[in-house]
């Protein structure tokens, strides 16, 4: 075997051990924290939607106590008119 090749072997070997190392941080780092992340996310995604869940019920009640006042505020002119 030739010094040269010799030499292209032992780079060939470092680079393999960097790969191995690159792709052992994917998976047992970079992957695992994508995941947290994710997760986190989805736990926001649901505490929106039943933030927006408790905001549409308050409008649906000031739409319906709107309403109310509007029909006390009739009945209380139609008294007027005939007391």
């Amino acid at each position: 075997m030739t010094e040269e090749t010799k030499q292209i072997l032992d780079e060939l070997a470092k680079i393999n051990a960097k790969i191995t190392d690159i792709q052992l941080t994917l998976e047992n780092e970079t992957n695992k924290n994508i995941q947290i992340i994710a997760e986190g996310h989805l736990d926001l995604s649901r505490k929106l939607d039943e933030a927006l869940k408790i905001e549409n019920e308050k409008e649906m009640l000031l739409l319906r106590v709107n309403r109310l006042e509007n029909e006390i505020r009739r009945i209380k002119q139609r008294i007027e008119e005939i007391a």
